[in-house]
């Protein structure tokens, strides 16, 4: 039996109690107060980078900054010197900084897509959590060319959402001894508290790339912190503003119209069909507690992302990150994980309504939605996700409220999918978190009753079934100290449990994932005379275990094993942006619930690096050994490799291309000498930037998968293909104007089908 097996969850549980309290936090000072300079003139300041108004001579001005990569915790060197002065106006709060760069001819900045501005670029980045919770904030980061990435960050999950595109003007001016900028935030975009909200805070950072991948930061930051905003500064001077601005109104109304002209083949024929459609979304906040969002018949095919979407955009929606506005609007509010709720499974709205509601303690949001036919319904079990293809009109709802104490979070939801007469799936839940001195503690807890049964045939519809009621629970324990950075991730679902509001790819099974981290610091090892820089290394212990719940109704025995890795490993992370990993698998699997429990031992490894100015993305991750073939029920030699690579190229005139490329393959070797099962494919996606406003962009995407004679297993030989191909024109006036011309191309092989589109598509806002 392997060791996995033998460990108790007392002695678990005891392991990370006593790393906790042999190591403590290192105390980390508080963060110096940001100042802020209240304008009052009554002509508006322009924001052109160059910092010349009065305004900027009268503001007071912030210099401390302290080095957060490579090495954390030191002052910033004084030729990197860097000052913020912040200025609030009637409407905005607008950010002046000024760079200072002993080496200005290395800035490593130019045009490219938005929400694309990493460590690779000279940049500057602005943090914001207006609720003073410390448990979201809202960011943005301007390189040197002006080009934005901007977001939603949320601490419980330490992650980024780029979704959020808000209205934000930013300009640069390039100095001989380095650059200046000006950033304008709307305070119109910003979300908090009426009365007795807690003080604004925020962050300044600044990334140097030419300086060894050096990211500077206005508050001590440090690598063990439980977050990225563990240590935001206090805005001074902000609560006379809030009370000043908390009862301005606006309206936002974005209507849009799209033209679509499709060709389809088959073996049917040919057919070709023109579609205009007309969509609006409406955004109020009548004050600053309460925002209303209401959509009507939008367009979501979104010809402007990286992903082929041109035909069947409603089909593949699940894989795709959330880019649309209706959602992403107070999305801290929402906070739940996948599993709760996933905007994602709402394919097509037809229409939708939102509101949603803050205090100094409480917050609230509602939203319900009728969702169109063409959409994915995805329901997990032990072994499997089923598909179904939603054949009919639903009606997705969600109410959810939270309330906010000092280190401790408390919520609650309810959501429903209604299918009509067919039933409907109704989910409950709370859910909370607990924050201490570098712990951190989380859960969920979920009941569903659901009386909707789904018909695999797409030609078949729901039918009403008997009430079936099912559990979810989930728990994560996280502890970070000097010495160690450890987590702990239980989970666990009955047979019966099912939410098509939320994502749960494996239901029936008891879940336990525990990852050891011993922190062993920098190092330095040498060869000869080579010697490599580790600013940190990390030796890592994961225990992961998945075994089934008992389920009458299924016939699934409870206590089986899914699933059993142990493996140990290493990571270092080193100059120019190298983060390494590698992990031994003594792993096992089980294909299904007939089957044997197979051992699966491979070494899993990977790296991502920023090499060159010109390859600022240089990423791989790879596992070789004996891989799981699900279907066969068998094990063979093989691996899953990935290679990701980003380039980017000034060009002259101040045109931009990027470059992106992606290629993937995996495999099981069968007996006969040839792989008997193989999945593959490329992506190029080329970007070409004439003007900060106007784009041109190229997808070429390929993928493909194959099985063969195994000699073993005698199952169907089969093979399919699929290539997109797109061309994108793009223009933008503003923010949340644009026009979009897009041509493409979708086609697959057994069975032969081809569709094209040309879509035209004008969004505005008034």
């Amino acid at each position: 039996m392997p060791p996995i097996l033998k460990i108790n969850t007392h002695l678990l549980s005891a392991l990370l109690l006593a790393s906790a309290a042999a190591t403590c936090e290192a105390h980390v000072p508080g963060a110096a107060a940001l100042p802020a300079h209240l304008v009052r003139a009554s002509a508006p300041l322009r924001v052109d980078g160059a910092l010349l108004e009065q305004a900027w001579q009268d503001a007071p001005v912030f210099d401390t900054f302290y080095e957060y990569l490579p090495e954390n915790g030191r002052p910033a060197p004084p030729q990197l010197r860097t000052t913020v002065q912040l200025l609030i106006t009637d409407d905005a709060l607008v950010f002046g900084i000024r760079a200072w760069d002993d080496a200005p001819h290395k800035r490593q900045g130019a045009l490219a897509r938005r929400d694309k501005v990493g460590l690779d670029q000279d940049f500057i980045g602005i943090w914001l959590d207006p609720t003073g919770h410390g448990r979201a904030a809202q960011f943005v980061r301007v390189n040197t060319a002006g080009v934005l990435t901007d977001g939603m960050y949320r601490a419980d999950d330490d992650e980024s959402d780029l979704g959020p595109d808000f209205p934000i003007d930013a300009a640069v001016r390039l100095l001989d001894d380095g650059y200046s900028m000006e950033v304008r935030w709307p305070l119109a975009s910003l979300r908090f508290p009426y009365a007795d909200g807690k003080a604004w805070r925020a962050m300044v950072e600044r990334s140097v790339p030419h300086a060894g991948g050096m990211l500077l930061t206005s508050a001590p930051l440090t690598t063990d912190a439980l977050s990225h905003i563990a240590l935001l500064q206090d805005i001074t001077g902000m609560r006379d503003t809030v009370a000043t601005v908390r009862d301005h109104a606006f309206l936002e109304l974005k209507p849009e119209l799209t033209l679509r002209a499709k060709k389809d083949s088959d073996a049917d024929g040919r057919r070709s069909r023109q579609q205009a459609s007309l969509g609006l979304e409406v955004n109020a906040r009548p004050r600053a507690d309460w925002v209303f969002n209401g959509m009507l018949n939008p367009d979501y095919s979104q010809v402007e992302i990286d992903e082929p979407m041109s035909n069947g955009a409603s089909r593949i929606a699940l894989s795709l990150p959330e880019k649309r506005g209706f959602f992403l609007e107070s999305a801290d509010v929402l906070g739940l994980p996948l599993a709760a709720f996933y905007s994602r499974t709402v394919a097509d709205p037809q229409w939708g309504l939102r509101a949603t509601w803050r205090s100094a303690q409480l917050d609230a949001t509602a939203m319900s939605l009728r969702d169109q036919p063409g959409g994915v319904v995805l329901r997990g079990g032990p072994y499997e996700t089923a598909q179904y293809e939603q054949t009919g009109r639903t009606l997705a709802s969600l109410l959810r409220g939270r309330w906010h104490g000092d280190g401790v979070l408390l919520g609650a939801f309810a959501s429903q999918r209604d299918y009509g007469r067919a039933g409907a799936n109704t989910v409950f839940g709370v859910d909370g978190q607990w924050r201490g001195d570098g712990q951190q503690a989380a859960w969920l807890l979920m009941q569903s009753n659901s009386s909707v049964a789904l018909a695999e045939d797409a030609a078949r519809q729901p039918r009403r079934a008997p009430l079936r009621r099912g559990a979810y629970g989930w728990g994560k324990l996280t502890h970070i100290s000097d010495a160690w950075w450890n987590d702990a991730v239980f989970e666990a679902s009955s047979g019966g449990f099912v939410n098509d509001n939320g994502f749960v790819p494996q239901a029936g099974v008891i879940k336990a994932d525990i990852n050891l981290n011993r922190r062993l610091g920098a190092q330095r090892p040498g060869w000869n005379d080579l010697s490599l820089e580790m600013y940190e290394t990390e030796a890592h212990l994961g225990l992961h275990d998945i075994r089934t719940v008992g389920d009458s109704v299924s016939g699934q025995a409870g206590g089986q094993v899914v699933e059993r890795k142990l493996q140990p490993g290493v990571w270092f992370r080193g100059p120019r942006q190298l983060n390494f990993w590698a992990n031994l698998g003594f792993d096992q699997q089980r294909a299904n619930r007939l089957g044997q429990l197979h051992h699966t031992p491979a070494l899993h490894f990977g790296f991502a690096s920023s090499p060159l100015p010109w390859l600022p993305r240089f990423n791989a991750e790879a596992t070789l050994g004996r891989q799981l073939d699900v279907d066969a029920d068998r094990v063979g030699r093989g691996g899953n490799v990935m290679l990701d690579l980003g380039w980017r190229h000034a060009l002259p005139n101040g045109w931009a291309l990027e470059l992106d490329q992606l290629w993937h393959r995996a495999w099981v070797q069968g007996t006969l000498g040839q792989p008997a099962f193989t999945d593959s494919g490329w992506r190029v996606l080329a970007m070409l930037h004439v003007t900060p406003r106007d784009s041109l962009r190229l997808l070429a995407q390929n993928t493909a998968g194959a099985r063969r004679d195994d000699g073993v297993t005698n199952l169907e030989p089969w093979a399919e293909k699929q290539l997109h191909r797109s061309l994108l024109y793009r223009h933008l006036w503003r923010h949340g104007r644009s026009l979009s011309v897009g041509y493409a191309r979708d086609r697959t092989r057994a069975p032969r089908v081809t569709n094209q589109a040309l879509t035209v598509k004008f969004q505005w806002e008034v």
